[in-house]
């Protein structure tokens, strides 16, 4: 029997025609809109830059376990592991209602401007409805960043 030379070779064009690809990660943005001024929000391993000047019409997209709502404030709910679900959501009055479920025994709600420094401050006049506890936040002059946290 006589051997065959380029059988090897073939063998070795196949193997590289059939290379299985790599699949880059699912996030996709699938609108846009052009405003002015703008900034960005670091945490962890993830940042967003974005831009302010005119209230976004459309609610919050989300996907998995991140959520992002567009518009003027600058208002966020930093969830602690743990801890209730802390929300933001916007009123009738343009005021904006921070709440979670109640009860809720052994969570207090705290305030802090710059997540860069640890000054976490306790929120006083906590509403509680039976239902949610809330509080109602008038636009903030600055950034403001709410937590629940378990003493």
């Amino acid at each position: 029997m006589r051997a065959r030379p380029l059988q090897p070779l073939c063998l070795l064009f196949l193997a590289f025609l059939f290379c299985f690809r790599a699949f880059g990660q699912s996030y996709s943005i699938d609108w846009f809109k052009v405003a002015g001024g703008g900034g960005t929000s670091t945490g962890g391993t993830y940042s967003v830059s974005g831009t302010i000047g005119q209230h976004d019409a459309g609610g919050a997209m989300t996907g998995g376990n991140y959520s992002l709502t567009g518009g003027f404030w600058a208002l966020y709910a930093v969830q602690t592991p743990g801890a209730p679900t802390l929300s933001i959501q916007l009123t009738t009055t343009n005021t904006a209602m921070v709440y979670w479920p109640s009860p809720s025994t052994g969570f207090n709600l705290q305030l802090n401007t710059n997540l860069a420094t640890t000054n976490w401050a306790p929120v006083a006049s906590v509403t509680d409805n039976g239902s949610i506890k809330y509080i109602i936040v008038n636009p903030p002059a600055g950034k403001a960043f709410y937590r629940l946290k378990s003493p």
